[in-house]
């Protein structure tokens, strides 16, 4: 089961798909995908890019 549902709920509310967010955070969904499943922490880089993305 995955570790991070709050990830996979806020895409699925915003009607994105995986690939969606993935593109909009610049990095591959199968990195998206092992973020969510809590096999990978990203960077404070990566988190603190994504804060002021407009796409998110």
């Amino acid at each position: 089961m995955a570790k991070n549902l709050k990830i996979k709920a806020a895409w699925a509310a915003k009607d994105m798909a995986q690939k969606d967010l993935a593109d909009a955070m610049g990095v591959a969904r199968q990195m998206m995908n092992a973020i969510e499943k809590g096999d990978y922490n990203p960077s404070i880089n990566l988190c603190i890019a994504n804060c002021n993305n407009k796409e998110i």
